[in-house]
């Protein structure tokens, strides 16, 4: 019996048993440590080992997407006004969420290159201040400041005061919102 645990006959003995555990074991050990290690970062003081462990430069720079905005503040009444560009006549829109689509006074047409006098009004609108003709047309550039569509939907309103800049633009952008009396335009 006791010539069993001291048995020399290849390993299959205690010993053995225990030896070969004890190897697995160490080798497990060993496998955890270089996993681990791999994916901790440098230390601070090692710059030989932060530049090993820093990725290879990309051969061209990814570029994010531009982020561009602009602020407008609204008026002592809650309107939000501002100066555009269309087709590259200067227009003052009144910022108008709730219109399906930019809106130009006959004034405002004409000086965009528009004539009021050869369009259809074959449209009838509710406006706030009652129902209207409208003509359809389509806009080559509206510009505010950086910001530039092309081909915007729009109509010219036979009775408006003041052209709406509406949906039809709005919802173009990359977003919009309304906060504290501040209108942000992004795209």
């Amino acid at each position: 019996m006791a010539g069993d645990f001291f048995d020399d006959d290849g390993g299959s003995g205690i010993v053995g048993w225990a030896l070969r555990r004890s190897v697995l074991w160490i080798a497990a050990g060993v496998a955890v440590y270089v996993v681990l290690s791999s994916n901790l970062p440098p230390a601070p003081g090692d710059p030989e080992a932060a530049a090993d462990a820093a990725p290879p430069p990309a051969a061209a720079p990814a570029r994010e997407a531009a982020h561009n905005a602009l602020a407008f503040a609204a008026n002592p009444q809650g309107h939000v006004l501002l100066d555009a560009a269309v087709n590259g006549a200067a227009v003052h829109f009144l910022v108008d969420t709730g219109a399906t689509l930019v809106a130009l006074t006959a004034k405002d047409a004409a000086a965009a290159g528009l004539d009021p006098a050869r369009l259809d009004y074959r449209d009838v609108v509710n406006t706030a201040n009652g129902q209207t003709r409208v003509a359809r047309v389509r806009l080559r550039e509206v510009r505010i400041g950086q910001l530039a569509l092309d081909d915007v939907d729009a109509v010219v309103a036979e009775r408006l005061s003041t052209s709406l800049l509406g949906m039809s633009f709005l919802s173009r952008l990359g977003g919009w919102a309304m906060r504290d009396g501040v209108l942000t335009l992004s795209w």
